[in-house]
């Protein structure tokens, strides 16, 4: 037998708006069977051994009462607080320590025993004895009470964690945007960089054609300097001759100084009482060593008069001439 086998007879369960499910060693609620009988508003599943209830179970929102006492119920679903109707709530002898934040959303709880649970000591205080009818509609309002105020405390918590996250979330965003301003900067910054980069090579560019231009004016300038030399060293070139005329009038005049010096100091070796000097001794000799000499040459020296004398007119011609 499956363990929800006992309870596919629900229908034989239920009178009226009751449905008595108690004593029947349950491990867990047949919700689903329950939601099919909505007038079932009172459901008793006390002395089963039910150790938790389904999420499920907080869609019962037809349930009025409910007795789930004398089970091992160790916590009640977060959603409790959905079962909006529901007026008695009996919890008696389970293991319950703490009460599900949404039960303070039971506005119609009227009734309530929480006795015979290890209740944690603000639950237990305010819980009570609910030894009876009065008690228990005291403990419902007091339990209300202290999980309303748990509530507050949660929403207070929840509200504060908001806040903290929108702070952490704003100074996120606020560090994303300072990034984002950086990196805007940054790629600011490249730009300009780039910029000036390209400026600098445009301005070598430009310095390089304007050295080009002005290399290409000295270039011509040179030339033309070249040029005009060339001129002037071919008027040089024509005029040089004239020195060397002047340098050969130059060696005439001293050779013909020479011969003249000669002649005077053999002339005056000759005819003047120095002839007896010792002086002129030498050079009497060297006189008639020559006079006899010229006599065997007297071919040889009229030639050579004859040459020394056209060497003396070309002289004065090239005199006369670099004079005019």
């Amino acid at each position: 037998m499956s363990k929800n086998s006992k309870v596919l007879n629900l229908r034989d369960k239920i009178s009226g708006n009751e449905a008595d499910l108690s004593l029947g060693n349950l491990t867990e609620v047949p919700v689903r069977e329950l939601a099919l009988f909505p007038k079932a508003t009172v459901v008793d599943l006390s002395c089963n051994n039910i150790i938790s209830l389904p999420p499920e179970f907080c869609s019962l929102t037809h349930l009025v009462k409910v007795d789930l006492s004398k089970n091992q119920l160790t916590c009640l679903p977060d959603d409790l607080g959905n079962l909006v109707n529901l007026q008695h709530l009996d919890l008696y002898n389970n293991k319950l320590t703490v009460l599900p934040v949404s039960f303070s959303q039971l506005r119609s709880l009227k009734w309530l025993d929480l006795k015979d649970n290890p209740l944690e000591a603000g639950l237990a205080k305010a819980a009570g004895d609910c030894l009876d009818e009065k008690q228990c509609k005291q403990c419902a309002s007091k339990v209300l009470q202290h999980m309303r105020a748990l509530q507050d405390e949660v929403d207070r918590a929840r509200e504060k964690r908001l806040l903290k996250e929108k702070e952490l979330e704003r100074k996120k965003e606020a560090k994303q945007r300072e990034r984002e301003a950086r990196e805007k900067e940054a790629r600011k910054r490249e730009k300009a960089e780039e910029k000036e980069k390209r400026r600098k090579e445009y301005n070598a560019q430009m310095a390089a054609l304007a050295a080009q231009e002005q290399q290409k004016k000295k270039n011509e300038e040179k030339k033309k300097k070249n040029g005009q030399a060339a001129g002037d060293k071919k008027v040089v070139v024509e005029s040089a001759p004239k020195p060397r005329h002047s340098l050969i009038g130059l060696m005439f005049k001293l050779l013909l100084l020479l011969l003249l010096g000669l002649v005077g100091v053999a002339t005056a070796c000759r005819m003047t009482d120095l002839q007896k000097e010792d002086v002129c001794v030498p050079v009497n000799v060297a006189v008639d060593d020559g006079l006899t000499w010229a006599r065997r040459q007297e071919v040889v020296v009229r030639q050579l008069v004859q040459n020394l004398s056209s060497a003396a007119k070309e002289f004065l011609e090239s005199t006369q001439t670099s004079k005019n």
